[in-house]
């Protein structure tokens, strides 16, 4: 396996409290999610039940899956609130001159 940071995006294309859909690789559904100035990079499933949580509601610190309400701490990945009690996988990000680059190992 190798590290690397892949460009998913802009800055520009993400509001605040917003995020972004993106693929990691050519399989890793992901959702960049911005608070402010903070970005941070969670996979888009929910480690309850498998399903995508593109729709769940972010408020800056924890994204919720829409299907069950579980939360996850999209800093840390930590399952917050049950029925999740794993945590979800997380990406470092970094933002460079207003583009999005996300370290992914493939």
């Amino acid at each position: 396996m190798s590290d690397h940071f892949e460009k998913v995006g802009l800055v520009s294309e993400i509001p605040d409290v917003g995020r972004l859909s993106v693929i990691l690789g050519d399989e890793v559904s992901a959702l960049v999610l911005r608070a402010g100035d903070d970005f941070y990079c969670v996979e888009d499933i929910c480690t309850h039940d498998g399903q995508p949580m593109t729709d769940g509601d972010f408020d800056g610190c924890e994204l919720t899956c829409p299907r069950h309400g579980a939360k996850f701490n999209v800093k840390t990945g930590a399952a917050t609130q049950m029925p999740a009690t794993e945590p979800v996988r997380t990406f470092p990000v970094e933002i460079r001159n207003g583009e999005i680059y996300v370290e992914y190992d493939d």
